[in-house]
C-alpha cells in the first residue's frame, strides 16, 4: 500500500515543524522530524512510504497535486500548525477531489490539542492523529490494507460512515526509543538535506531526537504538552552513537548533528555517558543542543570534549517573578553561573528571550534586555509569547481575554512571519513586537558585538557560511518595523 506523508504548501520556506511555527526572518528551515519518523516506521513494517516536504522543496498546490495523482496513495498523511491550519485542510480538500478514495489523516501538535475540532473543519478530513503518532499512523495503515476496525487504533479521532466523529483512546508513549529507524536514513531516502538551515548551527546539518519529552512543565512550551509528554524517554547510548556513526559515514556533507531533545542536558549523567562513548568511537561530528541553563562545567566539558559546539538555552526574561510565573523552575544567579561555565568550556551560546509573559511590564522587559546584554550570549533572539491550543499559555491567555484574535489565520503576518496576539492592559500586541525589534537591533548593533562575530569567522573559518548566511537575511528585516 502506498503512503504519502505531506508536509503541505503554505508560505515559501513556511518552518511548519518548529516549535514556533513561521517564515523565519534568519532563513531557518527544519526538517519535517516528526512526519520523518513516521515515515521510517511505515517502512519497518513494509509499506510504500513517500515523504513531501513542500515548503522547503518550494513545490506548490499544483505540483503536489499531480505528484499525488502519479503515485496513488492508499493513505495521506497532512502535517498541520496553528497558523496553516485552515490552508492544509484546503491542501486535503483539494487531494480529496482528485484522489476521492485516500483516507487522509491530519497530524501534529494542533489536531492533538483540537482533534474533533480538526476533523470538523472539512467532512473531507477523515481523521486526526492526536498525541505521539508514529505507532498510530502505522496501526491506521495496517487497518485499511487489512479491512479492519478503526475502532482499535488507539490515538485516532475518526469520522464514522455515518458522520459521527468517534475519538478512540489515546496511545501510550513510546517507551522502546531503539526501536524507531534513524530519522538520518528517511532525511537521505526522502529529503534534500541542503534544504534545511538552522541559524545556530553549521551548514548542512540534520536534526535527530535522542529522547523524546521533557520533565519540566514551562507553560508556553508546545511539544511536551501535546505530541512528547512530561517525562524523558531515553534512547540507548549505544543506539545513538550508532547513528552519529551513521551520518559521519553515509552523510559526508553534513557538518553537524542538531539534538532537537527538548532539553538533552537535563540528564547530565547520559550526557556524560554519550559524550565518553563518542569519543571512545572516534566520531568527530560537532553537534549543537537544547538546552536549561544549570547545567554544569563538568558535564559541559565532557560535551565539547566529544565535539558539542553550541547550546541553545531558554534564559526568556530577567524577572524572577515572571520566570516563577511560568513554571521555568530557574534563578537569575543560575542563569549567570551557567554563562561562566559555558565560557570556561568554550561552548557557544544561544540565548532565547521572551516578551508577554504573565506580569510582564514595560520595566520587567527592560530587565530582559539588560540580562541578555550581560550574559552576552553569542547569538540571542527576541520574540512575543506565541500562544498554542494545548499550552497552559494559551488557555491563561484565552481565559482572560488577552487573546487579539480567535482566527489562527491571523498567527502570522501576511508574510508568514510570526504575529503577536497577546494584548494586555498595561502592554498592547504592537508594543510587544516593537520592544521585540529594538531588543533585536539594540544587543546586535553594540561594536562589541559585531567586532566579536568578525572575530570568530577569522579564528573560526567553518562558522563563516552560517555568519553570513543568517547575517544576509536577517539583515533585510533588522531596520524593518515588525508588522502587528
Amino acid at each position: 500500500m502506498n503512503v504519502l506523508l505531506l508536509n503541505p504548501p503554505f508560505y515559501s520556506k513556511y518552518s511548519r515543524s518548529q516549535r514556533s511555527p513561521a517564515v523565519i526572518k534568519s532563513g531557518v528551515m527544519y526538517y519535517p522530524i516528526w512526519l520523518a519518523y513516521a515515515t521510517g516506521v511505515l517502512e519497518q513494517k513494509g509499506f510504500n512510504a513517500k515523504l513531501v516536504d513542500a515548503p522547503a522543496d518550494g513545490y506548490d498546490l499544483p505540483y503536489v497535486l499531480n505528484l499525488a495523482n502519479e503515485f496513488q496513495p492508499r493513505l495521506i498523511v497532512v502535517d498541520t500548525s496553528t497558523p496553516s491550519i485552515h490552508n492544509d485542510v484546503r491542501v486535503v480538500e483539494e487531494l480529496k477531489k482528485q484522489l476521492p478514495g485516500a483516507y487522509v489523516v491530519l497530524v501534529g501538535p494542533h489536531v492533538t490539542a483540537m482533534p474533533e475540532q480538526s476533523v470538523q473543519l472539512s467532512p473531507m478530513v477523515d481523521a486526526a492523529a492526536y498525541g505521539e503518532y508514529d505507532y498510530t499512523i502505522r496501526d491506521l495503515a495496517i487497518c485499511l490494507d487489512t479491512q479492519g476496525d478503526l475502532k482499535s487504533v488507539l490515538g485516532l479521532c475518526y469520522r464514522e460512515s455515518d458522520g459521527k466523529i468517534t475519538r478512540n483512546l489515546p496511545r501510550p508513549w513510546i517507551r522502546d526509543m531503539d526501536a524507531l529507524p534513524f530519522v538520518s536514513q528517511v532525511y537521505k531516502r526522502h529529503l534534500h538535506i541542503e534544504n534545511y538551515f538552522y541559524s545556530i548551527t553549521q551548514y548542512p546539518e540534520v536534526a535527530i531526537i535522542t529522547g523524546r519529552g521533557c520533565p519540566y512543565e514551562c507553560t508556553y512550551c508546545v511539544w511536551p504538552q501535546t505530541i512528547t509528554g512530561h517525562g524523558y524517554r531515553r534512547r540507548s547510548i549505544e543506539n545513538v552513537a550508532d547513528e552519529f556513526e551513521w551520518i559521519a559515514r553515509e552523510l559526508p556533507q553534513v557538518k553537524e548533528v542538531f539534538i532537537e531533545d527538548d532539553t538533552l542536558t537535563v540528564d547530565q549523567r547520559r550526557s556524560v555517558a554519550l559524550s565518553k562513548e563518542l569519543i571512545r568511537r572516534g566520531v568527530k561530528l560537532p553537534f549543537t543542543a537544547n538546552s536549561r541553563a544549570d547545567v554544569s562545567y563538568e558535564t559541559l566539558s565532557w560535551l565539547k570534549r566529544a565535539g558539542l559546539r553550541l547550546v541553545c538555552v531558554g534564559f526568556e526574561s530577567g524577572n524572577q517573578k515572571i520566570l516563577d510565573a511560568i513554571k521555568k523552575k530557574a534563578t537569575l544567579d543560575r542563569f549567570y553561573d551557567f554563562r561562566a561555565a559555558a565560557r570556561r568550556a568554550n561552548v557557544l551560546v544561544h540565548g532565547c528571550f521572551m516578551a508577554g509573559n504573565p506580569g510582564e511590564t514595560r520595566a520587567t522587559l527592560k530587565e530582559t534586555l539588560e540580562l541578555a546584554k550581560k550574559l552576552n550570549p553569542d547569538t540571542a533572539q527576541f520574540f512575543p509569547l506565541m500562544v498554542y491550543p494545548g499550552t497552559e499559555a494559551y488557555d491563561w491567555v484565552e481565559n482572560n481575554g488577552y487573546l487579539t484574535s480567535t482566527n489562527f489565520q491571523d498567527w502570522l503576518t501576511e508574510d508568514g512571519l510570526h504575529k503577536s496576539v497577546v494584548s494586555y492592559p498595561e502592554l498592547t500586541d504592537k508594543e510587544l513586537l516593537a520592544w521585540c525589534d529594538e531588543a533585536r537591533r539594540s544587543f546586535y548593533l553594540r561594536p562589541r558585538y559585531i567586532f566579536s562575530k568578525i572575530w570568530e569567522m577569522v579564528a573560526h573559518p567553518r562558522e563563516i557560511v552560517r555568519i553570513l548566511k543568517s547575517a544576509r537575511t536577517f539583515a533585510r528585516y533588522l531596520f524593518r518595523p515588525s508588522k502587528g
